[in-house]
């Protein structure tokens, strides 16, 4: 799978999407990588910022889609992409609503 290309969108070229692929890659590697990506992205602008929260939306999205494919890829694919976007930006840009409510 090119996680590479999932992140980057039509024209990005982050070297923070790096740490994000191996997370991807290897689910076991994520609590070690989890504060230096945070890191990385603390020091990003606002422009930067904004295409890396859509580069984890996209992985969430891919991860929906393809879901049944492979549950446990996409399961793992959406939680690393969750967790970095609610501890970079506070909260997912595409909240969930728990089933049976309202």
């Amino acid at each position: 799978m090119d996680y590479h290309r999932i992140l980057q969108g039509p024209e990005d070229d982050k070297e923070i999407y790096d740490d994000i692929v191996r997370a991807l890659e290897d689910v076991e590697l994520f609590p070690d990588l989890v504060e230096p990506i945070y890191r990385k992205a603390m020091n990003l602008d606002d422009d930067r910022l904004d295409r890396l929260r859509f580069a984890l939306l996209r992985v969430q999205l891919y991860s929906d889609i393809h879901r049944n494919e492979d549950m446990e890829r996409a399961q793992k694919m959406k939680y690393v992409a969750e967790v970095l976007e609610k501890t970079i930006f506070g909260s997912l840009m595409l909240e969930h609503e728990e089933l049976g409510s309202g």
